[in-house]
């Protein structure tokens, strides 16, 4: 059987399993999983199906991505354990609780940011072909560079940034990069995203018994040139979240709420603010 390319950081204490977001890879967590595992924690990072080092899985939906996560956390000899994703993957983490468990073990769950807007929404078609317009495209050989220039606009270390972005592409030959997920994968993908996002937060999250934290970022992305409608999508979308937010943390006392300092890309920008959230959240939890 073909696990997940996962890392062990290392440390003890309770488990923690930590995702990446769509397009990235688990080195994203390299500068906040060290900071996890110093305050008390085993700590495993995992990249998603079709990400980092992981093979592809087709198709790509989120029951049978949650499953391979399951058989690849029994292969480490993980039993148990609070799964924390960001973006795409904390929408897995969410679901990944939700799961029968018999089968995916997981204490609490922790979303950074990963909520997904409904179809209908304005915007949401061009964000979704924006999605799919970098899945598996050759990008220059100063791919790295300009991923490093973009990431500073989020005051992201030049090093952090350089190796993540390395961590989430593939070099061909010619010095060129492949991007992923492949493009097949972010139909697949984009096609689970829509079916989540078409319920809404509050109904998405309903039925999930296990304590969620749900971390909002705080702060909007800047527009990128020729993306000035990008910022009135955005914040509409940050409303409309963060009003379900508040109505969750008011009518389910095992959903904590959180807003954090940050933009969308936060395990890079402020990763040790992230780490002080999800150890205090994990402190928290009975037994």
């Amino acid at each position: 059987m073909t696990h997940l390319h996962a890392h062990d950081f290392g440390g003890e204490g309770p488990q923690l399993v930590l995702l990446h977001g769509y397009g990235r890879s688990l080195h994203d967590w390299d500068a906040a999983a060290p900071l996890l595992a110093a305050a008390g924690h085993r700590v495993l990072a995992v990249d998603l199906p079709g990400h980092g080092g992981s093979p592809s899985l087709s198709p790509w939906t989120v029951p049978a991505v949650v499953g391979k996560l399951a058989d690849t956390l029994d292969a480490h000899g993980v039993p148990e354990a609070v799964v924390v994703g960001h973006s795409l993957g904390g929408l897995v983490a969410v679901e990944y609780a939700r799961a029968d468990p018999d089968r995916a073990r997981a204490r609490a769950a922790v979303d950074l940011d990963g909520f997904w807007w409904p179809s209908e929404s304005p915007g949401a078609a061009r964000m979704t072909e924006g999605l799919l317009a970098a899945a598996g495209a050759v990008a220059p050989p100063d791919y790295i560079e300009a991923q490093v220039a973009h990431s500073a606009r989020f005051g992201i270390p030049a090093d952090r940034a350089e190796a993540a972005a390395r961590a989430a592409a593939r070099p061909l030959p010619d010095g060129t990069w492949r991007t992923r997920p492949e493009r097949a994968t972010a139909d697949e993908i984009a096609g689970e995203l829509r079916r989540l996002g078409d319920h809404g937060v509050i109904r998405w999250l309903a039925g999930v018994d296990r304590p969620l934290l749900l971390v909002q970022a705080g702060r909007r992305l800047p527009p990128a040139p020729g993306m000035e409608w990008f910022d009135e999508f955005s914040t509409r979308f940050a409303r409309e979240v963060s009003e379900a937010l508040d109505e969750l943390a008011r009518d389910r006392p095992a959903i904590s709420v959180e807003r954090i300092d940050a933009t969308h890309p936060m395990i890079l920008e402020t990763p040790e603010a992230v780490a002080k959230l999800v150890a205090e959240f994990v402190r928290g939890l009975p037994g």
